[in-house]
């Protein structure tokens, strides 16, 4: 199990966490990932099920991941947090500083190791990335249960004598990225804060993909990133840095000072003013 800091210099289990509303339960799919779904059934305050549910969100404890499934009349949608194997390892694997657009946006090739907060951090890919080109990213997830995911995976890349070098560089923490931030005394403050917001589909043209679909029925699209955008820029020492579909508005309506482009995406950069 990792140890959680809750806020710069303390530690918390992830039992201090809230409640997982939403959940159906949680489902062991084998005997022996029984002991460990009742340990995360009592710390999420969830309870075990023998069997998935007719409709609706559950966790399915595995012995190979730990993976949140949306059941839905017509089909069944998985998500898991993976960075160790698959087409995240494969990405890493062949990553460099001036060949990733969000290394630029972060600084990486010209100032080489950072410190980054990554305010949003999901299923962790991103921050995956920045570690692996010699970030230290601090990772921030309000949601108790992509938490669990984030840690599964973090957990399962910790048996790989491969990934220790990266994976030292990520220090997760489960809570409110806002308050965190807002704690940070002045020499804890991190040069980079990353933002990965959640935000509604702009379009009904096509469904979203499965993954979002599972996401958005745990989460919603309700989001503070606009209010999240001003606390970062108020503590992040240099800059922020906010992911964003290539077409987008700009979060909260505030033109960055610069951005990066890519195909489908783009990171918009925001020199910081911090207090």
């Amino acid at each position: 199990m990792l140890t959680i800091p809750s806020r710069p210099g303390t530690t918390n289990p992830i039992s201090s966490l809230p409640g997982a509303a939403g959940l159906a339960g949680i489902l062991p799919t084998a005997d022996e990932c029984y002991a460990a779904a009742r340990a995360l059934a009592q710390r999420l305050d969830a309870k075990l099920i023998e069997c998935p549910p007719p409709r609706g969100l559950y966790l399915a404890c595995s012995p190979e991941a730990l993976w949140l499934r949306l059941r839905t009349p017509r089909r069944e949608l998985a998500v898991r947090a993976q960075l160790s194997a698959g087409r995240q390892a494969y990405r890493a694997d062949r990553a460099s500083p001036r060949g990733e657009a969000i290394a630029r946006a972060c600084g990486l090739p010209r100032h080489g190791s950072r410190q980054v907060v990554d305010a949003t951090a999901g299923l962790g890919r991103d921050a995956h990335i920045l570690a692996r080109l010699g970030a230290r990213v601090t990772l921030i997830e309000r949601s108790p249960v992509i938490f669990a995911l984030l840690e599964d995976a973090c957990e399962r890349a910790s048996h790989q004598a491969s990934t220790l070098s990266w994976l030292a560089r990520m220090r997760l923490i489960a809570g409110d990225a806002g308050a965190w931030l807002r704690a940070c005394a002045a020499k804890e403050r991190p040069q980079v804060v990353y933002l990965d917001p959640m935000y509604p589909r702009q379009t009904t043209r096509a469904a979203p993909g499965k993954e979002m679909q599972v996401l958005q029925a745990l989460l919603g699209v309700v989001d503070t990133a606009d209010t999240l955008l001003q606390v970062a820029q108020q503590t992040a020492s240099e800059r922020v840095v906010v992911k964003r579909p290539r077409h987008a508005e700009p979060l909260a309506g505030e033109p960055p000072d610069y951005q990066i482009v890519g195909r489908s995406t783009r990171f918009d950069v925001y020199r910081s003013t911090p207090q």
